[in-house]
């Protein structure tokens, strides 16, 4: 299992922090902010892509990352050369990316590099609420031959790893809510 602290609201200075405590491995969402934050401290961390992956960003995160979690397009692919995971929108809902479990067998074929899949349930108070998601994902990847999973965040990630998780996502876990209000 590897744990991706998400550093989606943490200032540069502050991942000294994530050094001192020996955390492998980050997880950021923005390019430019990975650009910034890996030119400081590159080799202190795995740095993963955690974010909406927009096909002009894909060479940044090709020469920064070992992994993206967010593939969800094929003119995305198209530039990616890092492994993968897809992004399957499961709960349907129009703010969250992500493919729909139909259009996954076609983003499969169009990129050979994907290693599993990840999701995003939707936000609720209850970890529980995020078990059917986390299950029909861990279906998918089985269905389709894929082991890894990056299911579950601060909220949830107890029941993502029950349910099969090989990656979660903490941020508030660790930081606190860092949120803009």
């Amino acid at each position: 299992m590897t744990v991706v602290v998400a550093t989606k609201y943490v200032s540069v200075d502050e991942l000294g922090v994530l050094v001192e405590a020996g955390v492998e491995v980050v997880g950021e969402n923005r390019a430019q902010d990975l650009a910034e934050k890996h030119a400081r401290w590159g080799d202190a961390f795995r740095w993963h892509f955690i974010g909406h992956l927009q096909s002009r960003k894909a060479k940044t995160i090709n020469e920064l990352c070992e992994l993206c979690h967010s593939l969800s397009s094929a003119s995305a692919a198209a530039k990616l050369t890092i492994p993968a995971l897809v992004e399957v929108n499961l709960s349907g809902e129009p703010t969250k990316s992500g493919v729909n479990p139909e259009q996954l067998t076609a983003l499969l074929a169009a990129y050979p590099g994907v290693r599993g899949l990840m999701t995003m349930p939707p936000f609720t108070g209850d970890p529980e609420a995020s078990r059917p998601y986390f299950r029909r994902l861990r279906e998918l990847a089985e269905e389709h031959g894929l082991r890894e999973l990056s299911m579950g965040t601060s909220q949830d990630w107890r029941v993502g790893v029950e349910e099969g998780a090989t990656h979660i996502r903490v941020g508030s876990t660790v930081f606190g809510d860092r949120s803009p209000q």
